[in-house]
């Protein structure tokens, strides 16, 4: 390029030899506002300036700000517009000098406007009905036209007038809604330069909220800790926020009042009666604000503030019961007295009996604002009580009770007469109603109850009634008794009969309706109950000339029916009735005859229902159903059916079939307080019977110690019983533990002398204490021998139990009787003479083996002989005391005794038997020889023994033989004391 253009150059210098040529480059120039652009002027030859003129003729100096001249060269000038604006626009010339030389050249600079959107904001907003200007303001030169287009349609005013472009461009839609919300696209167009451009603007269509309350007014009550709801409904858009005022004031949440997080709900908490008022509930958006009231009415409920009690004596002329009450709206105020309804103004009627005042005016309501008071004239005993005071508006009521007391004379009330029959107890009662409270006595025939003479009778009192119970002993107990009440304001006395009760009369047989095998006997009750409720009917039937059968049926209330079974087809019977109350069975009926069908199975039908009974079962949750056979139809009864179920449930129990013979069962484990439906049918050859249905409820849970049973703790039964026997026995060791170290018995001191062969600690110094007390009784050398009778085997009536060794039982342990021994044996009894030897002791040069087998004196023998309570069947021996005696008398002339019974059995061991003695075995011996009782007098019966001993009630004989044998036989205690032992301390013998 740049060679091209020196050669071209070249060729014109040469051509021109000295002439200037001026050329600028671009010739034209277009350029749009705001864009920068430079013009070169080059100049052909030598030109010593070259300045450029503005379209204005002036001179353009380097200095202007937005115009820049610069020379590059000698040959060159450049010519830059910046940020051209349309001031700038014209012919610019550039003129080249040298000397008196000049050349010049002009360029034409045009500026034009380029599309450009001053004013087109996104989004545009408007309120739903305004008329919506949508502003899209274009420059350009020359001027675009405007084309609006919405959802891909251009919008013309031809087509909706609603729709109007303005001269400035913008767009203007009348009425404008929510439907035309939306993009919209302004577009401008340039057809000289075929110049186009747009903007997409949107339009935002607000809406103004409604508002709506959900309760225009909302009724709280006062007082009582509840919360008022007040709500409303805002609708808008942009969705709008809502506030509620009250008194203009905004509420915000507190400790007084909440809102939901839209605000479109107004809880008032702990509503007072200062809250009442109107609530404002304002919705608000960009299109504007809505405001709604909601009413709040704040009712404060009835309350009783003031009352009194009162109290007044029988016949005051009048006495004022007041009441007083608030609330909102203004209570109303009544009166009650048990079924009585006191109000003001209105009248008795015998029509409207709860709206009750006296005929004669006796009572009177007044009500004033809040005050009501109720007057009583005439003041009655029966006014006195509990009076209610009801304060009642439109949200509820307050009750009060008060109270009248009325002091008043005792009056006597009751049933004056009651039946009943000698030897059946029956109350009187005499209620009295006093106030003070009365003392009541009873009388008969002038004589005060209950007197010494009259045991049969007794009194018991409670507050308000005096019962007497007689029991008649015969017909004297039977007539008036007398009660009389006293307190301090009067005496009141009334009589009450006691009348013997009949038996009832009989009832009346009307009809029998005979089947095959059963009968319905229908009849009236007795005419006569005899003063008493009946409590049985006994049926009677029989076939003709046969023995009576019976029985009897429980009397429910209007029972006229009763059916017999059992009976037999085509067979002809009797029947007849009686009635039974406390006092007996009356009269039987005329017997009725009647035939039983025969079994014709053709004819036969279903049975009767049973009838039903429920009765308590062993457990709270178990119950017996039993039930009464009523008429077969005329076939046996196959079975009979149950089934049952909770009534809450609709699933039935599996059903059981039961024999027919049965008349009962037992359900259990059933649920705890739960109702039951039973249904019970009796089945035959033909069908089942309608079901006989019954309910019942179970009884409530018991509350129990919670089962512990899987932690181990709750013992079994077996574990409990043999704790207590464990418990048991070691009682029973501790009490022979306490009898052998203290009286020297019981089961322990029996081994250690039968088995041990020794005494207790401590018998023997005991023997020889009480053996020199013996000896220090007589001062003669001679021995103290005593022999001594026990009651044998005597049990003890009051269980046989073991007895106590007392002084008279022998020191030494029994041996068994010879087995030949005669049932007849000698008692000697204890001497019962004061101070008399009752112990003594072998001593041990004379019998060594006597010093293990003492024992310890006890009471028992001497307690049995005295003892009222001994078996008076077993007679008893005369005692023979031969402590007087200076020597020893020989076997033979023991004195002949009268023989006596056996001892009586006893099963209580060896402890509880008497222990006999027999005679010695030999004249040498020194100490007689102690033995215990046989086995067969023991085995003997005391009832045998006794009648043996009274039947042959004879004296021994005087031979010395049979005297000795009776002797050697006889139950009897020797004890000898020798002279040699020491004198003891003491005079005393031991009791």
């Amino acid at each position: 390029m740049l060679q091209m253009r020196d050669i071209l150059w070249g060729l014109l210098f040469t051509g021109c030899a000295a002439a200037i040529q001026v050329q600028i480059t671009p010739a034209l120039g277009e350029i749009s506002v705001g864009e920068s652009k430079f013009f070169l002027c080059e100049v052909v030859g030598d030109a010593k300036e070259i300045d450029w003129f503005a379209p204005s003729g002036e001179k353009i100096l380097p200095t202007r700000p937005n115009i820049s001249v610069s020379r590059t060269d000698e040959s060159t000038s450049t010519l830059t517009l910046y940020h051209a604006n349309v001031d700038n626009a014209g012919i610019y010339k550039c003129v080249a000098k040298n000397g008196g030389k000049e050349a010049q050249a002009t360029v034409q600079v045009k500026i034009f406007q380029k599309i450009s959107f001053q004013s087109a904001p996104s989004p545009q907003e408007f309120n739903e009905g305004d008329n919506a200007d949508i502003v899209c303001d274009v420059v350009s030169s020359p001027p675009a036209s405007i084309i609006w287009k919405h959802k891909g349609s251009i919008l013309q005013s031809a087509k909706d007038v609603r729709y109007k472009i303005m001269d400035n461009g913008h767009l203007l839609i009348r009425g404008i809604n929510k439907a035309d919300e939306g993009m919209y696209n302004c577009e401008a167009r340039v057809m000289a330069r075929g110049e186009i451009d747009f903007r997409l603007i949107k339009v935002i269509v607000n809406v103004l909220p409604t508002i709506r309350a959900r309760k225009t007014e909302v009724n709280a009550t006062a007082d009582v800790g509840e919360s008022a709801l007040l709500a409303c409904d805002a609708d808008g858009f942009p969705e709008p926020t809502v506030t509620w005022t009250h008194n203009s004031v905004v509420l915000e949440t507190g400790d007084k009042y909440s809102l939901n997080k839209d605000g479109s709900e107004l809880v008032i908490k702990e509503v007072k009666k200062v809250d009442e008022g109107d609530y404002t509930c304002i919705a608000k958006n960009k299109a504007g604000e809505k405001a709604e009231e909601v009413s709040l009415n704040v009712f404060v409920l009835p309350n009783i503030t003031y009352f009194n009690n009162q109290t007044a004596s029988e016949f005051d002329e009048e006495v004022t019961l007041t009441c007083e009450a608030s609330g909102d709206p203004t209570p109303t105020i009544s009166w009650k007295f048990g079924n009585r309804v006191f109000t003001e103004g209105e009248q008795a009627s015998w029509t409207r009996p709860d709206k009750y005042e006296s005929l004669d005016r006796n009572v009177v309501v007044r009500s004033h604002a809040r005050v009501s008071s109720l007057t009583l004239k005439n003041v009655q005993f029966t006014d006195a009580g509990r009076y209610l005071c009801t304060a009642s508006n439109s949200i509820g009521e307050d009750n009060q009770q008060l109270f009248l007391e009325v002091r008043y004379a005792p009056k006597i009330m009751g049933l004056v007469a009651k039946y009943t029959w000698e030897e059946n107890p029956a109350n009187l009662s005499c209620e009295v109603a006093a106030n003070p409270r009365a003392s009541v006595v009873w009388f008969r025939d002038g004589i005060e109850l209950p007197s010494s003479n009259s045991t049969n009778i007794k009194i018991f009192n409670t507050p308000t009634v005096s019962h007497v119970e007689i029991t008649p002993e015969s017909q004297n107990d039977f007539g008036s008794y007398n009660c009389t009440a006293t307190n301090g304001l009067g005496t009141e006395s009334k009589e009450f009969l006691l009348i013997q009760a009949e038996v009832p009369s009989s009832p009346k047989i009307e009809e029998v309706q005979p089947f095959s095998s059963t009968a319905v006997v229908e009849f009236e009750e007795p005419f006569s109950l005899g003063g008493v409720p009946i409590l049985k009917y006994k049926v009677q039937w029989r076939l003709p000339g046969k023995e009576w059968k019976s029985q009897e049926y429980r009397a429910d209330k209007d029972m006229t029916r009763i059916t017999i079974v059992g009976l037999k087809p085509e067979t002809t019977y009797e029947v007849k009735m009686s009635a039974i109350n406390g006092k007996g069975e009356g009269e039987s009926s005329r017997a009725s005859t009647f035939k039983t069908e025969p079994v014709q199975y053709s004819l036969t039908r279903e049975p009767n229902a049973p009838i039903l009974e429920v009765l308590p079962g062993k457990n709270l949750n178990s119950v017996k159903i039993k039930w009464t056979k009523q008429d077969d139809g005329g076939s046996p009864i196959k079975h009979y059916l149950l089934r049952y179920k909770a009534k809450h449930v609709s699933d039935w129990k599996p059903e059981r079939r039961l024999p027919p013979l049965s008349d009962y069962v037992t359900l259990t484990d059933l649920d705890w307080n739960t109702d039951y439906e039973i249904h019970v049918v009796a089945v035959n050859q033909r069908g089942p019977s309608e079901p006989s249905v019954t309910s019942f409820r179970t009884a409530t849970e018991p509350t129990t110690v919670p089962d512990t049973a899987d932690s181990g703790s709750v013992l079994g039964t077996g574990a409990i019983v043999g704790i207590l026997i464990v418990v048991f026995l070691l009682l029973l060791v501790a009490v022979d533990l306490t009898c052998y170290f203290l009286n020297k018995c019981g089961l322990l001191m029996c081994i250690a002398v039968n088995v041990c062969g020794k005494a207790g600690p401590g018998a023997k110094s005991k023997d020889i204490e009480e053996g020199q007390a013996a000896f220090s009784k007589d001062e003669s050398k001679e021995p103290i021998v005593e022999v001594r009778t026990e009651e044998e085997n005597t049990p003890n009536q009051e269980g046989g139990g073991p007895t106590e060794p007392n002084e008279t039982t022998p020191l030494t342990e029994p041996e068994p009787a010879a087995a030949d021994s005669p049932n007849t044996v000698v008692n000697l009894l204890p001497s019962t003479a004061a101070n008399s030897v009752t112990e003594s002791f072998s001593t041990p040069q004379t019998n060594p083996s006597r010093e293990n087998t003492t024992s310890s004196p006890t009471n028992t023998a001497a307690a049995l002989s005295n003892s009222p309570e001994a078996d008076p069947e077993c007679n008893v021996g005369p005692l023979v005391d031969l402590s007087d005696t200076p020597k020893a008398a020989p076997a033979s002339s023991l004195p002949v005794l009268e023989p006596v019974s056996p001892p009586c059995a006893n099963a209580n061991g060896p402890q509880s038997q008497r222990e006999s003695v027999n005679a010695p075995g030999s004249a040498q011996s020194k100490d007689l020889q102690v033995d215990g009782p046989s086995k067969d007098a023991s085995n003997s019966p005391c009832s045998d023994s006794t009648t043996s001993a009274q039947n042959d009630g004879k004296t021994a004989k005087d031979d010395n033989t049979k005297a000795e044998t009776e002797v050697k036989n006889a139950t009897a205690e020797v004890k000898t004391v020798p002279n040699e032992a020491p004198q003891a301390n003491g005079n005393e013998s031991k009791a």
